[in-house]
């Protein structure tokens, strides 16, 4: 590769690892349309549910918290990425801290990630899928396919079964 394809490929790498905080950082912060503008105009997310397009993104991230999850906080790492030309996969890991009917619980999942170069040049999400390891309690501690929120057994990572 030359050096400005080089330089290319890691302007694009680090563009991809923002584009992927300021996802968790929006949904924490509840900057709704913002997070929705992360996503190609039919982009998807799916996991608790399944929803694609602008319209239908920011009509379910907000209903997240009118049941009984009332707050989150998202914290992503061991993050990989594969990039081919305008379009990058990946996987990123989930810890997420949450209120659940006023109780602490802990998740843990992971991300796997379509993205594609939109043509003002900007990173976007063409699928967010959310997978869960568990979803725990933190009063009765957690384990591989440990759900005290039933809605996120739907989106259980059949990768860790329950022990």
């Amino acid at each position: 590769m030359s050096l400005e394809e080089r330089v290319r490929r890691m302007e694009d790498l680090h563009a991809l690892q923002q584009l992927r905080a300021r996802y968790c950082q929006y949904l924490d912060d509840g900057r709704w349309t913002e997070l929705v503008e992360l996503f190609t105009r039919d982009g998807a997310f799916v996991g608790l549910s399944a929803v694609r397009g602008h319209a239908e993104l920011l009509e379910f991230f907000p209903g997240l918290q009118k049941g009984s999850l009332s707050s989150w906080w998202h914290f992503s790492a061991n993050e990989t990425l594969e990039l081919d030309g305008d379009t990058a996969t990946g996987e990123t890991w989930l810890l997420q801290p949450c209120v659940v009917d006023g109780r602490a619980q802990l998740a843990a999942g992971r991300y796997a990630d379509r993205m594609v170069r939109a043509a003002n040049g900007d990173w976007l999400f063409d699928e967010r899928k959310v997978t869960f390891f568990w979803w725990s309690d933190l009063a009765e501690g957690w384990d591989a396919g440990r759900f005290a929120w039933p809605p996120a057994r739907v989106a259980a990572d059949d990768r860790y079964p329950p022990r």
